[in-house]
């Protein structure tokens, strides 16, 4: 069956979630023919979609994960103008809210270990400050009279990715980006290690002189890759629940981060309760324990909740890879790069995966901040080949 001709792009993003919207728009600014393809009928209906969206490198990455947090603190610098010029480029909103976030402790030892927390991040230069119990429910009535410790993390904000991931794909096509959604990639192709673009599900091919695999979860079942270009990513299942307030916003203000979920205002009354971290594959069921656990754990904090209208019970599948960082930059093949394996900072890193990206795709340098993100730090393993069967 002869294949059908198309114009040779300079860049075919492949994955329309958040990262892969971020970089095809930045790559369409600079002035490269970019083609985005994402297989589901619209754009970021995976990760994405059930994303809180919290941008808190501050409260919520590991100090032992010293480069992941220099990332993350660079991304949400960025941030601000990001989506400023974004909502430049398009009439739609772009989500962000600036709130700040809470990290708070229910008993004496998850107190001490915020204190600990402080203590590392003070060393590095990166405040939070210290609240007590009354101060943080002065702040933040919601808050059960049972805490005890708080650490607010003022620059530590939030975006609503479905808002977010709209207006990407909107100012993408608005700067003159193909966007192709149904458009499942079954292998890279290339020729004498060269990539020369894509094969569809449907055997369509589609030239590109680079390809950029911004696939999320789904990255392990991508063909045409050799074994040893590739870079191993895991799902990670992750359950969410969305709530509302009948009454409006006010319940609470600021992120709430807890141990181990989270709790995101969205400014209108709706929240995102979440997130439970389950290693099962590609299997995507919402259980009755993963939502007890997380109504548990958050309404001994936040007793209002149980008030709360359900709106939504989502399980996302996170890209996590043998480090749980990402791979950013220039692949094993001359034409390939990689923007996958994000885990849990997808959101957050979208800016500077982005800019890291385009830097990767016009050949200049990405700098010290991408070192160690190179996707040749890996090797592949026998759990990759598992992953992709």
């Amino acid at each position: 069956m002869p294949h059908r001709s198309h114009p040779t792009f300079d860049v075919a993003v492949v994955g329309g979630g958040i990262i892969g919207l971020a970089v095809a728009w930045r790559a369409q600014q600079r002035g490269l023919s970019t083609l985005l393809l994402e297989r589901d009928a619209q754009v970021a209906q995976r990760a994405t979609h059930a994303a809180a969206g919290m941008l808190a490198p501050v409260s919520e990455a590991h100090v032992a994960e010293r480069e992941l947090l220099a990332l993350g603190l660079a991304s949400a610098a960025r941030y601000p103008d990001f989506v400023a010029e974004l909502e430049q480029a398009t009439p739609l909103p772009a989500g962000f809210l600036r709130c700040g976030t809470l990290a708070v402790a229910r008993d004496r030892d998850e107190a001490e270990a915020l204190d600990r927390e402080r203590v590392a991040r003070a060393e590095m230069g990166l405040a939070l400050e210290r609240l007590l119990p009354s101060e943080a429910r002065r702040r933040e009535p919601g808050l059960a009279p049972t805490l005890r410790l708080a650490l607010e993390a003022p620059d530590d904000h939030a975006v609503d990715p479905r808002t977010l991931a709209a207006a990407l794909a909107d100012a993408f096509q608005r700067a003159g980006g193909v966007l192709r959604t149904g458009a499942a990639v079954a292998n890279l192709t290339s020729s004498a290690d060269k990539v020369t673009g894509v094969e569809l599900e449907d055997r369509d091919q589609l030239l590109a002189e680079h390809v950029v695999v911004a696939a999320g979860a789904w990255t392990p079942r991508l063909g045409g890759i050799p074994d040893a270009a590739r870079v191993p990513v895991r799902p990670v299942k992750g359950q969410i629940l969305r709530l509302r307030d009948p009454a409006g916003p006010g319940l609470i203000t600021r992120v709430l981060r807890m141990d181990p979920g989270y709790l995101v205002p969205r400014g209108d009354g709706r929240y995102v309760l979440g997130a439970t971290m389950e290693d099962r594959g590609f299997e995507t069921d919402v259980t009755a324990g993963g939502v007890f656990e997380l109504l548990r754990d958050a309404t001994e904090l936040v007793p209002g909740i149980s008030e709360l209208v359900l709106e939504e019970l989502e399980a996302g599948l996170r890209p996590g890879t043998p480090d749980n960082a990402p791979a950013l930059g220039r692949g094993a093949l001359d034409g390939l790069h990689w923007a996958a394996g994000h885990f849990r900072n997808g959101i957050l890193l979208a800016p500077v995966t982005a800019d890291l990206l385009l830097a990767s795709l016009t050949g200049e340098p990405l700098g010290e901040l991408a070192a160690p993100f190179a996707p040749d730090r890996f090797t592949e393993t026998d759990t990759t080949k598992e992953i992709a069967a």
